[in-house]
């Protein structure tokens, strides 16, 4: 345990630096390993904006695009441990209506590995939240629209067309759907760290999901979970111990599926969030409001870094970017 604090100790203080230069109000940092060891501290403010709450390590993130990783693709690679769906198979196996005005339109041929590996042609990101307020409407929106084709990119598409395949196949929209241990779909305003001060919903938020396209969605499967550093290090840790997930499905989530995806995850390469120490079996991922899980299967480590970058505004430099690269050379031995 001395070893794990004195890593923690240096690995800590990127974030403490961040928090004093005033490039983001609060953090919580966890490590855990293989064998349960773990150490959680948390420093700043879970809000300050228009009140100031501090910071606790129980504090309740928005895991944004976390949800990914934690919440839909372990749901989908159990599915293909079923038998229930075949990856190589289009999505239209489970939803025959995408884009079913035009028979011979690309979304038809588009697979469910292609999705958690974003090797399709759809956009980063679309603003889907602009085209009204009714969930259904804007589900039926998605499934008919004509996307833009363009080269293959990280995209929230892919895993709002794969959340979409949940709920088809439960009868249960997301919100509706367990959202494992230690997880929800939303949290206490006052036990939560607040994200933006939003400018199409008039508030500060805080126990609501940030995202726009979730928010409208009522529920998506790339973003919109919550949890705190201890849910995070117990999935992780269960992904390093194998009791979180099947070994199949903990195997695809390491099997490469570009230079630098795998099913659902990241991996190392050249300027990646988890900085450049970590072992080639790493896995990672993070999310916009701030938040980060990397999973070193090599060294037998996971660790978080829960940030509220976006609180008051996005439109700021916090420097989210470096301090993750940073926390991770440390936590690796730099």
């Amino acid at each position: 345990m001395n070893d794990l604090a004195d890593l923690f100790s240096r690995a800590f203080a990127p974030l403490e630096a961040a928090v004093a230069a005033s490039r983001i109000p609060g953090g919580v940092l966890g490590i855990v390993d293989r064998d349960g060891q773990r150490i959680v501290r948390a420093i700043g403010s879970a809000q300050v904006v228009p009140k100031i709450r501090p910071m606790h390590v129980g504090t309740w993130f928005d895991l944004a695009s976390l949800t990914k990783v934690i919440f839909t693709t372990p749901r989908v690679l159990a599915l293909a441990e079923e038998g229930v769906i075949d990856l190589d198979a289009p999505l239209i196996s489970v939803l025959p209506d995408l884009r079913q005005y035009d028979e011979r339109a690309w979304e038809r041929k588009v697979t469910f590995r292609q999705c958690l590996g974003h090797q399709t042609p759809f956009p980063a990101v679309a603003p889907i939240y602009t085209y009204g307020r009714d969930p259904e409407l804007l589900r039926a929106f998605v499934l008919q629209r004509e996307w833009q084709v363009g080269e293959p990119v990280y995209s929230d598409i892919n895993f709002i067309l794969l959340g979409f395949v949940l709920e088809r196949l439960s009868g249960k929209t997301i919100r509706d759907m367990d959202p494992g241990p230690g997880f929800a779909f939303s949290a206490e305003p006052d036990r939560a760290a607040a994200t933006e001060d939003c400018t199409w919903r008039h508030r500060v938020l805080s126990g609501e999901v940030h995202d726009d396209n979730c928010s409208a969605l009522q529920g998506a499967g790339h973003a919109g979970l919550f949890g705190t550093a201890a849910s995070v290090l117990d999935f992780a840790r269960g992904l390093l111990d194998g009791t979180g997930a099947s070994a199949s499905s903990i195997a695809l989530m390491r099997t490469p599926l570009s230079a630098t995806r795998t099913h659902g995850w990241e991996r190392p390469y050249e300027g990646w969030s988890g900085g450049g120490l970590c072992s080639p079996e790493t896995i990672g991922h993070t999310g916009f409001t701030g938040t980060g899980l990397w999973v070193d299967f090599d060294k037998g480590r996971a660790w978080t870094l829960l940030t509220n970058r976006i609180h008051p505004t996005r439109h700021f430099n916090s420097g989210i970017a470096a301090l993750r690269q940073a926390v991770g050379d440390l936590v690796n031995g730099a």
